[in-house]
């Protein structure tokens, strides 16, 4: 076997080390500012299936309506694919740049959709965008944050999406009640608002450094130490004692090679079956319960509470604060109590309460109100939940595909459990279809949905992986990580 030069680096410990200062706080908010417009964007969205089936504007059916989530969610697929990779082959910052402008010009032309077809089509590359981000940011926080806080970062993270949400609700308030503004302007106001606070964060992102780790391994060695020096004389700077390294933590690592699809796929299903299975469903089954629920809570309030469309922002409010509060209080719990003790009891107390829910539904004993607290009380958990797919498929798998492995998984679970599930839940809605107001069919899908949470609350029990506290190297061993052969015996002590 040929030798191979080592390089010996402290990168990583030196970054996991470092205690919490001004610096992290740039990192999180200008990562986790983007899901608060994709929150906004989104809730404002979902509030305006009412204007969206207005003869006055789109006239869109319900299945329409649903389907405009569906084209989104299948652009996110494309996105997380496409851009996953070159996450990992050119760098997390340039592409969390890169996808954010895509995802901002996406959603400003939606504004100026006039059919549904038209509308489709803006939403998908608005979409692509986003799906660019989830790749780019999650890889970016866990190998930026110190693995002593990085679980309950990038939940809260993730989570920071229902703080816009909220805002969108409060939004709709105004954009959709005619009295305020016409019923065909509302609509194409909620996609421009978005784009222009973006504009904001392109800048903001600019002051966010590469990944070192990143860095570290695509052979920019001085760079990653220099990342790391600035970072720590930033610190030190602000009076931030930053504590010494423990030289024992070094990594040696070497030339990894190129990384083609069929040594990704050997990595994921030969080297890790169990994670990946892990992995999938996850994320299959929080975009399923996410998704048809989401995207469809207006339609339920409108059609079956008798909700008009200007006063549903008064129900999503407090959905969207439930949503958020979830992660924020929970979020510290998967550093402490642990990653699989909390994805199991999240996900299966979400699918018990949703089940219970459902039967409520059906029995005709809940109103707008009482409706509205099943959902708060079910995703004060399941957001919690879901933010932790996105940390876990992040974090179990080697460093120089962990951009891949995100959209990978991403992708999958998108295209099984969340693609599909607006477009089915507005038909089982029914709308016009459905002038009886039968609940059985849409009662059915809640039950499913349930089924399918706590299914995955099982399996991250069963195969989940105990991550809290641990540095990413440690979890999964980095490709380029030396191999006793590879490395060039020392002089100094070869015969």
């Amino acid at each position: 076997m040929a030798e191979t030069a080592v390089i010996k680096s402290l990168v990583p410990a030196r970054m996991d080390r470092l205690p919490w200062a001004k610096f992290h706080w740039l990192i999180v908010t200008g990562l986790g500012v983007s899901w608060i417009l994709d929150g906004l964007e989104i809730q404002i969205v979902s509030s305006m299936s009412g204007a969206l089936q207005n003869a006055g504007t789109l006239h869109l059916t319900s299945g329409q309506v649903g389907a405009t989530a569906s084209w989104y969610l299948a652009g996110q697929v494309v996105g997380a694919l496409f851009f996953g990779k070159l996450t990992d082959k050119l760098g997390r910052k340039k592409l969390f740049i890169l996808t954010l402008a895509i995802y901002l010009i996406g959603s400003g032309l939606a504004g100026l959709s006039w059919s549904a077809w038209s509308l489709y089509f803006f939403r998908f590359i608005a979409g692509t965008g986003i799906g660019g981000e989830y790749t780019a940011i999650n890889s970016a926080i866990d190998e930026i944050i110190p693995s002593k806080y990085r679980g309950r970062v990038d939940i809260a993270v993730n989570g920071t999406y229902w703080g816009g949400a909220a805002l969108g609700a409060a939004a709709s308030l105004v954009l959709f009640n005619e009295n305020y503004v016409p019923i065909h302007w509302g609509w194409r106001i909620g996609f421009f608002i978005g784009p222009v606070l973006g504009l904001i964060i392109i800048f903001l992102r600019k002051q966010i450094p590469e990944s070192p780790r990143w860095l570290l391994t695509h052979g920019r060695v001085a760079e990653a130490e220099q990342t790391v020096d600035e970072i720590e004389a930033q610190l030190r700077s602000q009076g931030v004692e930053v504590p010494p390294v423990d030289e024992s933590k070094a990594l040696e690592i070497v030339d990894a090679g190129q990384l083609s699809y069929v040594r990704m796929a050997r990595i994921f299903f030969g080297q890790y079956p169990s994670r990946s299975f892990l992995g999938f469903t996850m994320m299959a089954t929080q975009a399923f319960l996410y998704n048809a629920i989401f995207f469809t809570a207006g339609m339920v309030l409108i059609h079956f509470y008798g909700i008009s469309n200007e006063h549903t922002g008064y129900y999503f409010f407090p959905f969207a604060v439930g949503n958020l509060i979830g992660p924020l209080v929970l979020g510290p719990f998967f550093d402490t109590i642990g990653r699989r003790k909390m994805i199991c009891g999240t996900y299966v107390i979400s699918g018990l309460l949703l089940l219970a829910s459902a039967w409520a539904f059906h029995a005709g004993i809940l109103n707008a109100t009482t409706q509205t607290l099943f959902w708060c009380v079910i995703f004060f958990f399941a957001s919690a939940g879901a933010s932790s797919a996105y940390l876990t498929v992040s974090e179990i798998f080697p460093l120089e595909l962990r951009g891949q492995a995100i959209s990978f998984f991403f992708a999958i679970a998108q295209g099984a459990g969340g693609v599909v599930a607006p477009y089915l839940f507005g038909r089982l809605i029914g709308g016009a279809d459905n002038p009886n107001l039968d609940r059985f069919p849409l009662t059915m899908g809640y039950v499913i949905g349930a089924g399918a949470m706590i299914f995955g609350g099982v399996v991250a029990w069963r195969f989940g992986v105990n991550a809290e506290g641990q540095s990413l190297e440690d979890i999964a061993d980095p490709l380029s990580k030396a191999k006793p052969a590879e490395k060039i015996p020392d002089p100094a002590i070869s015969d």
